[in-house]
């Protein structure tokens, strides 16, 4: 008896794997690629106006990073896709996905990439000075090559944890990897054995992020010794 239900549970995991694997691949990972690069643009432009210091523009930046940090990201979720229709504006489950994650991983990697900014050496922007380079130039040549080495680690690291917040979009109906889960689970009724195979999609996921991670660092560190 036990042999035959270990047999089926074997069967079942194998059945659910690309069942499970196949929505992460046209999902998860678009939800989490085009939702990081919408938050980086978000970010730096925040960044930038906080180490610009630009009056009123900084206190609207400070105000967006301390709302959404201070906020649950289900919360932003569920405002965006089940409050706005009650005013009229109606998002589709991915877009509204995309909107949701892009903002919020924008406020925190956006005091990632300011801090990355004010590690600069005030020195160096002052050289630029010396030489005539406008506060943009000194800014795009200078600050942010330095800064964007500096944060590329966290910000890696706020990849690899979107990668799992994105299993929240299945609370408003996006088919990801997760919600591909919850409905194999109702169908078979085996939420252990499913649920860690989820598990390890996602590890699996995050592993490849991880060493890509590395190989970037390697290569930054190798440049910045070169330049240097």
């Amino acid at each position: 008896m036990n042999v035959m239900i270990n047999e089926r549970l074997l069967q079942l995991l194998i059945d659910s794997f690309w069942d499970i694997l196949i929505p992460g691949l046209t999902m998860t990972l678009p939800l989490t690629a085009i939702s990081f690069s919408f938050a980086l643009v978000i970010a730096v432009i925040t960044a930038l106006i906080q180490f610009a210091d630009i009056r009123g523009l900084k206190q609207a930046a400070r105000f967006y990073v301390w709302v959404i940090r201070g906020t649950p990201l289900l919360v932003q979720l569920f405002v965006v896709f089940y409050g706005l229709p009650s005013v009229g504006i109606l998002i589709d489950p991915f877009p509204a996905a995309v909107l949701v994650f892009s903002i919020n991983e924008g406020a925190y990697c956006s005091e990632t990439i300011r801090a990355a900014l004010e590690s600069v050496p005030a020195g160096q922007i002052e050289a630029g000075q010396c030489v005539g380079m406008s506060y943009l130039q000194i800014i795009r040549r200078i600050v942010l090559p330095q800064a964007m080495r500096t944060a590329f680690p966290p910000l890696s690291n706020s990849l690899i944890a979107m990668v799992k917040d994105t299993s929240l979009a299945a609370n408003i109906t996006v088919v990801e990897m997760f919600m591909a889960t919850q409905r194999i689970v109702a169908r078979t009724f085996e939420p252990l054995a499913l649920y860690i195979e989820v598990g390890l999609i996602y590890l699996l996921f995050c592993t490849v992020l991880t060493k890509l991670q590395a190989i970037g660092e390697r290569r930054l560190n190798a440049y910045g010794r070169k330049v240097g």
